[in-house]
């Protein structure tokens, strides 16, 4: 099975309706500065739909953005190009992107540590649902990529996962590690040999 558009999100520490204002100016000098090695052309302002996707950079590869989908908040990168190489490269690459602009987002100081990584809870999309449909035969094609990827995240740490079954819903895997860790923890993790 080939994984391709992979998202990756970080979810955020806090419950309800955040206010993510703070985030357009931030975003804007994403943007202005092209912080990323990806073409970053424009943000879409989506706070007005509840549990929506918040507000999102659009990149020429990959968006990045705050969204709130599902009342789950978290930094979440969206990669739309396809990508050469393994399912493992293209895992590392989306998480290595959602893990950087995490970063950013935390140690951005006009954001006054609004915005931080609850430490435990990921989730992975496959944005294609012709690659990737929302079954069972999905699943358990994936695991395998999916536990030697989350195993090399968590440091060989304990993780479970979990899937969704609606078959209206993109092919998702929620990970939940059994010890919390820090953005930069993950980024050494899935850097190491």
């Amino acid at each position: 099975m080939e994984l391709q558009h992979v998202n990756f999100k970080l979810r955020i520490a806090g419950t309800g309706e955040p206010d993510l204002a703070p985030l357009i100016p931030v975003f804007h000098a994403w943007i202005q500065g092209q912080v990323f090695g990806d073409l970053l052309l424009d943000i879409a302002d989506y706070r007005h739909v509840p549990s929506g996707p918040g507000v999102i950079v659009i990149g020429q590869a990959g968006d990045y953005s705050v969204d709130h989908t599902d009342n789950r908040l978290g930094v979440r990168y969206n990669r739309k190009a396809p990508l050469d190489g393994s399912n493992q490269d293209r895992l590392r690459q989306a998480a290595r992107a959602a893990l950087t602009a995490c970063q950013r987002i935390e140690s951005e100081p006009a954001l006054n540590g609004r915005f931080r990584f609850n430490g435990r809870d990921i989730e992975l999309f496959v944005n294609d649902r012709l690659l990737a449909p929302n079954r069972e035969s999905t699943r358990e094609a994936a695991q395998p990529e999916f536990d030697t990827f989350f195993r090399k995240l968590f440091g060989g740490g304990e993780y479970s996962l979990s899937y969704g079954d609606d078959l209206r819903r993109l092919f998702a895997v929620s990970a939940t590690s059994s010890r919390p860790f820090q953005v930069s923890e993950l980024l050494s993790n899935l850097n190491a040999a």
